[in-house]
């Protein structure tokens, strides 16, 4: 967390966050200013992809913290180590480690044989 403004009420008025090298503004529900939680409009059309260093090690906190697991941190086919969570809020975030270089083509023969076993 880089800082946070509090209303009176002690709601978030605005927060920043830093994850690796990206900062991420956010704030508690305000109608009257339109923001919104998923939850308040019945699901989210969004949701933020976070590259960082250990995504084993980040989403096992992001769930400590209260997150549900949507995805375990699997390897994937196109050369990320990737899960996916939601917050309390009702967020969802995938969290991804590149863990191998891979070239479209061999994505492209591996999407197939991912499909193709999983139907």
């Amino acid at each position: 967390e880089l800082y946070r403004i509090a209303g009176a009420d002690g709601t978030v008025m605005h927060a920043e966050m830093k994850i690796g090298d990206s900062v991420i503004m956010l704030s508690d529900e305000f109608p009257d200013w339109g923001a919104l939680s998923p939850q308040s409009i019945g699901g989210t059309g969004s949701s933020l992809m976070i590259y960082t260093e250990d995504a084993d090690a980040l989403f096992a906190r992001a769930v400590a913290a209260g997150a549900t697991v949507r995805q375990p941190v699997t390897n994937q086919f196109w050369g990320d180590r990737t899960g996916a969570i939601e917050d309390p809020f009702g967020h969802r975030w995938s969290l991804a480690t590149r863990v191998e270089i891979v070239s479209p083509e061999e994505i492209g023969k591996r999407a197939v044989a991912w499909a193709q076993a999983n139907g």
